[in-house]
């Protein structure tokens, strides 16, 4: 039985039965009963004090609710009408008033999202689930990629464009400045929207939101890369080698960090003697054969 001593303090009355001032509540039934002789006091008590909280419980059982997200329209701040036509006492309400709160049920639905701009909020985030979860992605960038897509609906940027256009290009954005590996076509093969469109939906936002975007590590495509072609740990290593060493030289400044960790790993594949070729490099990290060929002319010259 779990027990919350913290009510301790509250209930200074003695117990009845062996005039003890040891009070304890159960989180589960509400009783109020003796921690001495077990007798129980109340079966149900009103708490209204300070929020509590149970850290190793896997059912939320705090007074406010879920805690506000980005990620739903209405932060978690609705207001729902009780759908089992019960009252505060937990009693059946009158069979005369169901109807009347079945009616308001449906006009408190219709009010949550009665402007186009809530509208369009609720199925772009909608959206934004789907893709967190093909994609892989944490709570942290989908939070993120909700905030800079409500900045952009601020603005009016998405007249003349659809929905999924800019909660893709938003999420990508997201990627960008949480320096998590995803590339633009693979945003662009997942949602079916090409690549010419996400761009430029990505470019308006950088230049509208003013959104500074830092560079991108290419050692952090290694492991992707090498994960999804199936390469060894010690490829993986010589491929991290050789990125330092030129980025060092200044060797990889302006390139696409996805196409110089495949050069680096098809390089280092070749140094442990694995047997993957560009074609299947290439088609684990979703450029052509063409790039790792012309990567390979200025990484071949780095000395490990």
């Amino acid at each position: 039985m779990k027990l919350n001593l913290s009510f301790q303090s509250i209930y200074n009355q003695k117990c009845p039965r062996c005039s003890k001032s040891k009070i304890l509540s159960d989180v589960e039934s509400k009783e109020l009963f003796c921690g001495v002789c077990g007798f129980v006091i109340s079966e149900k008590s009103e708490y209204s004090g300070p929020e509590r909280q149970f850290v190793d419980d896997p059912v939320n059982k705090s007074h406010s609710g879920d805690k506000s997200t980005l990620m739903r329209h209405d932060r978690s701040l609705n207001t729902i009408i009780n759908p089992l036509d019960k009252d505060s006492n937990g009693k059946s309400i009158p069979t005369n008033m169901k109807s009347s709160m079945h009616r308001l049920r449906i006009w408190n639905n219709r009010t949550i999202v009665h402007d186009s701009v809530n509208r369009n909020l609720q199925q772009a985030l909608v959206e934004l689930l789907k893709l967190k979860e093909k994609l892989s992605l944490s709570d942290a960038i989908v939070e993120k990629a909700s905030y800079i897509y409500r900045k952009g609906l601020e603005r009016k940027l998405g007249k003349g464009r659809t929905i999924s256009a800019m909660m893709a290009a938003s999420l990508y954005a997201s990627c960008r400045q949480s320096e998590t590996p995803r590339t633009l076509n693979e945003i662009s093969e997942i949602t079916n929207i090409k690549r010419k469109t996400l761009t430029l939906c990505y470019r308006m936002l950088l230049r509208e939101l003013d959104l500074k975007m830092p560079v991108t590590d290419s050692t952090q495509c290694v492991s992707r890369i090498a994960s999804k072609a199936g390469l060894s740990e010690k490829s993986k290593r010589y491929a991290i080698k050789i990125l330092k060493k030129a980025e060092k030289n200044q060797l990889i400044a302006g390139k696409d960090p996805m196409g110089v960790a495949a050069t680096a790993l098809y390089l280092a594949n070749l140094k442990t003697g694995e047997k993957f070729s560009q074609k299947e490099i290439a088609s684990a990290s979703g450029i052509t054969e063409v790039t790792i060929r012309n990567r390979c002319k200025n990484l071949k010259l780095i000395k490990i």
